[in-house]
Formats: C-alpha cells, sequence, structure tokens
C-alpha cells in the first residue's frame, strides 16, 4: 500500500445522521436525555438487584447482565456522536474505528444469548419449578452469562480484523453514525466475499441459533401454561414472561432488519434509521418494561426509596 494510502487510512469520517447544523443541536439534546435515562435506568437496576435481597435468583442475575451490556452497548457509540455533535468534527481514528466495530458486535451477540438464557431461566422456573434451585444453579448461572460474553468477543475480534483487513481507499466517509461493518465494505476496494460470507453466517447463525432457544423455551413455556386449570394461575405464571418477550420483540425485529441483507446504498440508508431504534431506545427502554411490569422489582424500588428516606429522617 502507497504512503498516501497509509495517511488516509488513518481515520474515517462519520457522515451521522445529518449535515445540518441546528438538527444537530436539537439531536444532541435529544441524544443526551436518552443517554442519561439508559445510563441512570440501567445503573439503578444493578444496584437494586445487588442490594435487594428479594432479588437474589436466577432471573435478576441475568437481568442485571443484561443491564451491564446495555450499559456497555451504548456507551460504545453515544459519547463519540455527541461529541462529534457539538464539535462539528465527525472523524474518528482507525483504531477508534476498529474497536467500536469489535465492541458492537461482540456486545449485540452477547445481547442475543443473555435472552436466549433468560428464557432458559423462564421455562426451568416454569416447567420445573420444584427443581429450579438445582437446575439454575449458581455455577450454572455463570455459564449462562460467561458463556455469551467469550463467544461474542470472540466473534466480534474474527469479524472487525476480517473487516479492517481489507484495503480502503478513495472516499473514506461512512455513511453511519457509527462503524458498523455493512457501510465500511461499500468503501473496500479489495475483494469483499469473505467478510460478506463470514458476516452473514455469523449474523444468520446467532440470530437463529439464539431466537431458535427462545422460541423452543416459550412453546414448552405454553403448553405448560395450558395445562394450569385455573386462570389466574396461567396469567401469573406467564406474566413473568412478558418483559422477557417485549425485549425480545424489539431487538430481535430491528436485528433482523439490519444485517440479513446484502449491503447497498438504500439498505445502509435504511439502517441507520434501524440503528436508532436498537442502539439507543433498546437500552434504555429495557429497564423501563422491566420495572414497570414487575412487581418484585417495583417493590423492592420502594423499600429503597423508603430506607432512603428513613435514614435521611434519622439523620
Amino acid at each position: 500500500m502507497s504512503s498516501h494510502n497509509d495517511t488516509i487510512m488513518t481515520e474515517f469520517i462519520l457522515l451521522g445522521l445529518t449535515d445540518d447544523p441546528v438538527l444537530e443541536k436539537i439531536l444532541f439534546g435529544m441524544f443526551l436525555v436518552i443517554y442519561l435515562i439508559t445510563l441512570a435506568g440501567n445503573l439503578g437496576m444493578i444496584v437494586l438487584i445487588r442490594t435487594n435481597s428479594h432479588l437474589q435468583t436466577p432471573m435478576y442475575f441475568l437481568l442485571s447482565h443484561l443491564s451491564f451490556v446495555d450499559i456497555c452497548y451504548s456507551s460504545n457509540i453515544t459519547p463519540h456522536m455527541l461529541y462529534n455533535f457539538l464539535s462539528g468534527q465527525k472523524s474518528i481514528s482507525y483504531a477508534g474505528c476498529f474497536s467500536q466495530c469489535l465492541l458492537f458486535i461482540a456486545l449485540v451477540i452477547t445481547e442475543f444469548y443473555i435472552l436466549a438464557s433468560m428464557a432458559l431461566d423462564r421455562y426451568v422456573a416454569i416447567c420445573s419449578p420444584l427443581h429450579y434451585s438445582t437446575r439454575m444453579s449458581k455455577d450454572v448461572c455463570l455459564s449462562l452469562v460467561l458463556i455469551p460474553y467469550a463467544f461474542g468477543f470472540l466473534n466480534g475480534l474474527s469479524q472487525a480484523l476480517l473487516t479492517f483487513h481489507l484495503s480502503f481507499c478513495g472516499s473514506l466517509e461512512i455513511n453511519h453514525f457509527y462503524c458498523a461493518d455493512p457501510p465500511l465494505l461499500m468503501l473496500a476496494c479489495s475483494d469483499t466475499y469473505v467478510k460478506k460470507m463470514a458476516m452473514f453466517i455469523v449474523a444468520g447463525f446467532t440470530l437463529s441459533s439464539s431466537l431458535f432457544i427462545i422460541l423452543l423455551s416459550y412453546l414448552f413455556i405454553i403448553a405448560a401454561i395450558l395445562r394450569i386449570r385455573s386462570a389466574e394461575g396461567r396469567h401469573k405464571a406467564f406474566s413473568t414472561c412478558g418483559s422477557h418477550l417485549t425485549t425480545v420483540t424489539i431487538f430481535y425485529g430491528t436485528l433482523f432488519c439490519m444485517y440479513l441483507r446484502t449491503p447497498s446504498e438504500k439498505s445502509v440508508e435504511e439502517s441507520k434509521i434501524i440503528a436508532v431504534f436498537y442502539t439507543f431506545l433498546s437500552p434504555m427502554l429495557n429497564p423501563l418494561i422491566y420495572s414497570l411490569r414487575n412487581t418484585h422489582v417495583i417493590h423492592a424500588l420502594k423499600q429503597m426509596i423508603k430506607g432512603n428516606l428513613f435514614h435521611k429522617n434519622a439523620v
């Protein structure tokens, strides 16, 4: 590669969502609020789960890791995008782009399988309640989070290495607000066949395998719920799954639209809008979904607030 290409490969330009300076300021305010709500909601959920004895169960252990992944997921993209909105500089270093791409893929895959782990937890809780404590032991719970982290980061690293092994020449303007694979492939001037095949295989396998685990778990859950005679019992059993199903629908629905299609100018433009939903809205909504629809979390939150008020009054 020539020295000229070495120079231009030190950074990329992120075109972002708009080039309108006024709209950029509006978007800065909007996404800053979303990011702060995301941090507060997910950090609050983690603290609540770790400090409340009634939430020391496998389901909430997995939920705390979902919140941690959502914090990392949002923080991987949002701060740099907010900086670009204010500074007017839309550049990102080659190393920064590599790490952003790696972490994004790793965290997405990790979230897939943590959601699958949560479905398995609900399956055991509803279909084998008498054996729940033994089947969902501490070692099993650790495995259900460590395997997704390891698998996610190995895939993220391999996919990022494949992407950045490509030669980039000409315009290095990424038509996105973060370093995503599809728009990066549009900039490559070397053969992208291996990378595209690897991307489709990994995306297809992780989406389908994790979704298969979730769907199979819920087939058994629905069959078990239908065997419950009382309507109140059926409602109580299924209500524990409502929040998880809502999260799965939002996350998987948008990502299916994003990755299971060939990169093109039109698909990249559409993917920026879709990406807003799973990059910003999904991490923000998850703690709200699990808190507003969960009586145990609401009760624990009330206890924490009452405890803090009592402590202040005592002082």
